[in-house]
């Protein structure tokens, strides 16, 4: 597994980066409750959020499947042509960050005194995560 990776170190980055989206999507979909409270966002947001979390889910689901169960039934063919979902990765997160910076910075819609700038920090460390993953593992992903 660690030769798919290039290494160890883009083996954890790829483990850190998407279990930190299986929290994300954990609190989102099953903790939703103290998720909003947390954040001082109204009970009424809690479709939305667990819509937000699927994403999440969507995203860990295909991880564990790239890094588990794709290389047993491609005889071990590891992550070779996964460009399409590592790129559509940082470009999520990428656009979390923009629209996160500008929420919490530029246009102060919804705003009160539990907004945080995690909604910034999360997101810009997301993107330096993927896009460490898209540069070190290009030769696995790209065809």
């Amino acid at each position: 597994m660690i030769e798919h990776f290039n290494g160890i170190i883009y083996l954890i980055i790829f483990t850190m980066h998407f279990l930190a989206y299986a929290v994300y999507g954990y609190r989102c979909i099953v903790s939703t409750k103290s998720f909003l409270d947390q954040y001082g966002v109204d009970h009424s947001a809690a479709t939305m959020t667990r819509f937000f979390g699927a994403m999440f889910l969507g995203s860990v689901i295909m991880a564990l499947y790239i890094i588990f169960i794709r290389p047993m039934i491609h005889d071990d063919i590891g992550l070779e042509n996964t460009w399409a979902f590592f790129n559509l990765i940082f470009l999520q997160n990428l656009s979390a960050f923009l629209v996160g910076f500008y929420s919490i910075k530029i246009s102060k819609l919804g705003n009160n005194e539990k907004t945080s700038v995690e909604g910034i920090i999360a997101p810009g460390i997301l993107t330096l995560l993927s896009a460490i993953l898209c540069y070190g593992l290009a030769d696995k992903i790209y065809p």
